[in-house]
């Protein structure tokens, strides 16, 4: 993605532009994509650049708060950071530890439950955690 778009995009979403959030911008808006703040840390080493670790993470948390990504936590110690912000659920594979993506109409809720007062439903993320059959499981 060119700088300019990612500029552009900091604009309308109100972030400040500095040269670590254009950076790791770039990383997550050149594809649909999940990462995990450990990859983009990885992908930032291998650019040569030297971000530190809690920039990142203050970054992915701004950029999770202003919508530039979605958070999907997929268990208490492992979240990524989606670049597609479109309602859509995931496939969590316990084997390999990739996120994919599930579209938002082929999951069906015949009913919810009642919703509290004073409230009203924001989203529904659905995260389905697979395996490989046993018989096809590497030793």
């Amino acid at each position: 993605m060119l700088r300019s778009d990612i500029l552009a995009k900091f604009a309308e979403l109100g972030i400040l532009p500095t040269p670590q959030r254009v950076e790791i911008a770039d990383i997550f808006l050149e594809k649909p994509q999940h990462l995990s703040a450990e990859q983009v840390i990885e992908r930032l080493r291998e650019l040569g650049s030297r971000v530190s670790k809690a920039t990142v993470y203050n970054t992915l948390n701004l950029f999770t708060e202003r919508g530039l990504v979605r958070e999907c936590v997929v268990d208490p110690e492992r979240r990524f950071y989606d670049s597609r912000t479109s309602p859509h659920h995931h496939f969590y594979n316990m084997d390999t530890g990739e996120l994919t993506d599930v579209p938002a109409d082929s999951i069906r809720f015949d009913a919810l439950p009642v919703i509290p007062a004073d409230s009203h439903l924001e989203s529904i993320e659905v995260v389905i955690k697979v395996r490989r059959d046993s018989s096809e499981k590497l030793t």
